[in-house]
């Protein structure tokens, strides 16, 4: 091998060890959550993450109908307890296709915003606040009303105004505009 081939091939042996330093180097950055399949960046807000996951097409549909897409693209930061598919099956038959109706939005709206907090709080923050109010603490809505969430074990629990729980499935999927935390159950204000 002539001199010049030799150099050819350590140039491209430093550049193919540069370019996986700066995939690696993203990769451990970026400490992703798999949902429905689907890994969710950090760096993707809500909306550019949630559209991947399988099982969030019926959210995904609803936040369309709803006309809440922007907002959830906003800076927030919003905290979202996200209902899977299955948690949406679990409503009595026709309830999903009558809610995406454009005439009933602003009860659809109603329900999704009741599923946001305004600001950022992980499961650790919202297990503390329980603790600290003796085994239940309440938070206000992006809606108004508010949930409570309780523990169980080693889960945490969110209930609803009609005394529906929903426990969370997967904490603590960071977005960058908030945070997600995955729930069995669709929550009714």
């Amino acid at each position: 091998m002539n001199t010049r081939s030799k150099i050819a091939v350590l140039g491209m042996v430093a550049l193919s060890f540069a370019f996986s330093g700066t995939v690696t180097a993203q990769t451990m950055k970026e400490k992703t959550v798999m949902v429905g399949g689907a890994p969710m960046y950090p760096s993707k807000n809500i909306i550019e993450n949630a559209v991947n996951s399988k099982d969030h097409k019926t959210l995904v549909a609803a936040v369309k109908a709803a006309g809440l897409v922007e907002t959830l693209q906003g800076a927030g930061p919003f905290t979202v307890f996200a209902p899977t598919d299955a948690a949406f099956a679990k409503l009595p038959k026709g309830t999903v296709e009558s809610l995406v109706k454009p005439e009933n939005k602003a009860m659809l709206t109603k329900i999704l915003t009741y599923h946001v907090l305004p600001g950022k709080f992980n499961a650790k923050e919202i297990w503390a606040a329980v603790k600290a109010k003796g085994g239940k603490a309440m938070m206000k809505t992006v809606e108004g009303e508010e949930l409570t969430f309780w523990t169980k074990g080693k889960n945490l629990y969110v209930r609803d105004a009609k005394g529906n729980d929903a426990k969370v499935t997967i904490a603590d999927v960071n977005q960058s505009n908030g945070v997600i935390h995955v729930i069995d159950t669709v929550l009714m204000p």
